[in-house]
């Protein structure tokens, strides 16, 4: 196979991409670009002599079939997320962070030195693991029911050097009560919602980590009616969709946490619940 210029290379790909409707067509093919050539998307565009050649004509092509055809998340493909100041590995055994959660970790942050600290659902690790990274002082732990995610979490806290204990359970059935702050992603999808996913997500991301009966909560009201119990617990932070706020912060009240605020996201959106007492 003859070389071709990374801008040829784009073009095509962006086209394909573009044409599949998937939303950010040029980035997707710049990060994919990047990961087949193995430097960074800044140098991609900026090096004008850079080819793409060999076997990398192909393993690009693949990589574009799996975007635009298969309407795989472009994190999948590459098989890392940046999450805080950490890159994530991920794969489908796990949801793909999303810049909103980071605000269970902004949550975090004002905690009490020496705090002990549940991710529940930690899924990759990235918010445990993120939490740990800017407050060393804190005793972090990871949960969650799924096996197939707590390996991947093991392995991005062991390639990234963080210490955090992963635990296998489901809620807080059978976790010690020692925990000061719980944070928590769970799945908060209400279930007639599902035909109105995007590919990416429907397709591709473990849907026990996204539905949660007819109106999305049931897991957020089996949480609190054990996190009710447990007097040690002084904050919980729970993310939500979009519209859910209001009850979720009645229910949080109604679980013993008389101080209950919404945070925003970026696209204003009250996207996390945080209760204290």
């Amino acid at each position: 196979m003859r070389g071709t210029s990374t801008r040829d290379a784009l073009d095509g790909a962006v086209t394909a991409i573009g044409a599949a409707g998937c939303e950010t067509p040029r980035l997707d093919a710049e990060l994919l670009l990047a990961h087949v050539l193995g430097v960074t998307r800044e140098r991609l565009i900026v090096d004008r002599d850079l080819t793409v050649e060999g076997p990398a004509i192909r393993a690009f092509q693949d990589a574009v079939r799996r975007r635009a055809f298969e309407r795989e998340p472009v994190a999948y493909i590459v098989g890392h997320r940046g999450f805080r100041r950490l890159e994530v590995a991920v794969d489908p055994r796990a949801l793909i962070p999303r810049p909103e959660t980071e605000l269970l970790v902004e949550v975090a942050l004002s905690l009490p030195r020496g705090a002990r600290v549940l991710d529940l659902g930690t899924g990759s690790g990235a918010v445990a693991l993120a939490l740990k990274d800017e407050r060393s002082d804190l005793l972090v732990s990871g949960s969650d029911l799924s096996e197939d995610a707590l390996e991947i979490a093991r392995s991005n806290g062991k390639r990234l050097g963080l210490e955090v204990e992963w635990l296998r359970a489901d809620l807080l059935s059978g976790v010690p009560d020692e925990f000061d702050a719980i944070l928590s992603n769970p799945p908060y999808l209400a279930e007639p919602t599902r035909a109105s996913l995007a590919p990416e997500i429907l397709r591709h991301e473990p849907r026990e980590a996204l539905f949660a009966g007819s109106d999305g909560l049931d897991v957020i009201r089996a949480l609190l009616a054990q996190v009710q119990a447990r007097e040690r617990v002084k904050v919980v932070a729970l993310e939500l969709g979009a519209g859910q706020a209001t009850v979720v912060m009645e229910l949080v009240r109604a679980a013993g946490f008389p101080s209950v605020r919404a945070e925003r996201d970026l696209a204003k959106i009250e996207r996390v619940v945080v209760g204290e007492r």
